[in-house]
């Protein structure tokens, strides 16, 4: 008689009762029997890896000096643009404000060559007696420049000319000084910036470094700021596995929290494998909330270049941990449960999972071991490796 009937996605799985050997009572309090049966398809690696923010930065000190303020401690959150740590800046506040005053002053010296260059376009001193009063001066006004200009030794025009490009010398000189004082203030604007570490996005700091009145020098490490919200699960997979990711693709993968199963997504490939451990950095999405960086993840992938084999497929809740230790109460010849470690693949449709080792098809396993089950059955000695399919 036909008990019941389960299609998973790569097989078809369950029992028939009596003859076969399905669904059958076992001991009192203990659960039902379940028939272990196989699941054809592509093999699966599992490949080890760590849980690490979407976004991580760690600010580091660009200026020497004294911390003058943090803004919090490991775990507190900030917006973008939140003020996260200051150095003290009052002496480059101070040499801003001598830097202003040098301004002023090459300002008054160039309204002052500006005056000058005036007075020169209209009353050249060329013309002017070189000086003295009463007759002498008329005499030379009236008499030695005339003479002068007459034989040939004086030219009141290249004088006039010299005297404009001097005073245009001196309005270039002053502006070119107010110039390099203002590229000076740029240059002291942007010390100022770099004395404080600005939040680059939203985040919590995740590790500090320093403390409120620390010293520290240009290149020291302050604090790390991460965005937490978005977590990726980071793998270093071999390069023969390689070839059957692509981004944008589903996968399942484990926590290491309560072994807790979770949909992957793969987000990013490098695009070059490691040249000593050969092999390929993946970045897989996490879905949001599920666990905290820097945990142990699990990622199965599939081994598309193995040839196929068929896993046995034994329902989720048959499954007991001890510890990290995943195992299932096998049964007896005698209708005993004994407890064997295996090693489990990947979740399948209709709450089954894969076994990777520890199990073979057409042996009973307790579906869902009842309280009245105890340690004290045993362990059961796992079955023999079947021999590996030839290439």
């Amino acid at each position: 008689m036909l008990i019941k009937t389960h299609v998973l996605a790569r097989a078809s799985i369950w029992v028939l009762a009596g003859a076969v050997g399905g669904v059958s009572a076992a001991p009192a309090d203990i659960g039902e029997a379940f028939v272990v049966q196989q699941a054809k398809g592509a093999p699966t690696v599992s490949v080890g890896g760590t849980v690490i923010p979407y976004k991580e930065v760690t600010l580091a000190a660009q200026l020497p000096g004294r911390i003058k303020h943090l803004a919090g401690i490991e775990g507190d959150a900030f917006k973008k643009g939140d003020l996260l740590v200051s150095l003290d800046d009052r002496e480059l506040l101070a040499n801003r404000q001598s830097i202003i005053a040098q301004i002023g002053s090459a300002d008054a010296q160039l309204r002052n060559a500006g005056v000058q260059y005036s007075r020169e376009m209209w009353s050249p001193q060329s013309r002017n007696a070189p000086g003295g009063m009463g007759m002498p001066n008329l005499f030379d006004q009236m008499f030695t420049r005339p003479m002068e200009d007459f034989v040939g030794e004086r030219s009141r025009g290249a004088e006039r000319g010299a005297d404009l490009y001097a005073s245009g010398t001196r309005i270039a000189q002053a502006q070119n000084s107010i110039y390099q004082l203002q590229a000076e203030i740029q240059a002291l604007d942007a010390k100022l910036r770099d004395a404080r570490s600005i939040a680059p996005f939203d985040g919590v700091i995740v590790k500090k470094f320093i403390e409120a009145g620390d010293t520290v020098q240009p290149g020291q490490p302050l604090l790390k700021f991460a965005d937490v919200e978005y977590q990726q699960v980071v793998v270093d997979v071999p390069a023969r596995l390689r070839p059957g990711l692509q981004e944008g693709m589903m996968l399942q993968g484990e926590l290491d929290v309560q072994h807790q199963r979770v949909p992957l997504r793969v987000a990013q490939i490098f695009p070059m494998a490691d040249p000593q451990r050969h092999t390929v950095t993946v970045k897989f999405d996490l879905p949001q909330g599920v666990s905290e960086p820097g945990m142990y993840a699990k990622v199965l992938i599939p081994d598309f270049g193995a040839p196929a084999r068929a896993n046995p497929v034994i329902p989720a809740t048959a499954i007991r941990y001890n510890g990290s230790l995943p195992g299932v109460y096998v049964l007896d010849d005698s209708g005993n449960p004994q407890l064997r470690l295996i090693r489990v693949g990947e979740q399948v449709s209709g709450g089954f999972t894969t076994v990777l080792s520890g199990l073979r098809a057409g042996e009973r396993v307790l579906a869902n071991p009842g309280p009245g089950l105890s340690a004290a059955w045993g362990t059961a000695p796992a079955p023999a490796a079947a021999p590996a399919p030839s290439r």
